[in-house]
C-alpha cells in the first residue's frame, strides 16, 4: 500500500519532448510567416497544380498528386505553377482569364450592345 501517494515521475524522454516542443520553432506566428509565405529557402509549398490549384513542396508530390486526382490527363511538369518565382501566378491566371471570359451582362441580366 506504500504506491499510492508516491509522487508521479517524468522520464528523460518526455523532459527532452516538452523542452523541444517549447523551443523549437514549429512555424506559427510572426516567426513563421515568411516560411508559410515562400519568402525564405523555398517555404511550404513551392508548387501548385495548374488544374485545380492543390499545393505540393515538390515535384515527386505534384506527380503522385497528378495520378491520384487526374488520371486521365498526362502530367507536364512544365505547366506546373511555380509559387514562389518572383511573378506572381494569380496575377498570371487573372489576366488569362480576362481575355477568354464571355462579357457579363448588364443590370437585370441584359447585355448591352
Amino acid at each position: 500500500m506504500t504506491g499510492k501517494a508516491k509522487p508521479k515521475k517524468h522520464t528523460a524522454k518526455e523532459i527532452a519532448a516538452k523542452i523541444d516542443a517549447a523551443t523549437t520553432n514549429r512555424g506559427g506566428g510572426k516567426a513563421g510567416q515568411a516560411d508559410r509565405l515562400g519568402q525564405d529557402k523555398g517555404g511550404h509549398a513551392k508548387l501548385a497544380c495548374p488544374l485545380c490549384r492543390t499545393p505540393a513542396p515538390d515535384i515527386k508530390s505534384m506527380q503522385i498528386h497528378h495520378e491520384a486526382r487526374h488520371p486521365k490527363l498526362p502530367f507536364e511538369p512544365e505547366k506546373l505553377l511555380n509559387l514562389h518565382s518572383s511573378a506572381p501566378a494569380a496575377a498570371a491566371a487573372a489576366a488569362a482569364e480576362a481575355t477568354t471570359s464571355k462579357p457579363k451582362p448588364g443590370v437585370r441580366g441584359s447585355l448591352k450592345k
